[in-house]
């Protein structure tokens, strides 16, 4: 009984792959070993900085938030203390947004709880 290897599911897989490495520089693009391991190592880059991205732009609301207290006086974690001891649900997205966008609103949510 011949061996039997599957081809059609064999090639379908180098050619997804090599789909997906297209763009890429050189034999990154077109090689099969070189494209499989150079495809591995963005998708690990790209699981990775997915949960990255997430603390990037926490820190990135904080240090706005930071910046839009300090302008009324206020720390970072004062302000945040203050905001929960008065029961003012704003998450971060929503204060940073409103520090840099809407400076007013901002002024009247710093007045609110001083």
């Amino acid at each position: 009984m011949p061996r039997s290897v599957n081809n059609v599911a064999s090639r379908a897989r180098r050619k997804r792959v090599l789909e997906m490495a297209k763009g890429y520089f050189g034999r990154r693009k077109n090689v099969w070993t070189v494209a499989k391991n150079a495809v591995e190592k963005a998708l690990g880059y790209a699981y990775r900085d997915r949960r990255a991205k997430k603390r990037n732009f926490r820190a990135l609301w904080i240090a706005r938030i930071n910046a839009g207290a300090r302008m009324h006086g206020l720390s970072y974690s004062q302000l945040m203390g203050k905001l929960h001891a008065n029961n003012i649900e704003l998450n971060r997205k929503v204060l940073a947004d409103l520090a840099m966008n809407h400076p007013e609103a901002f002024k009247a949510v710093v007045e609110k709880i001083k």
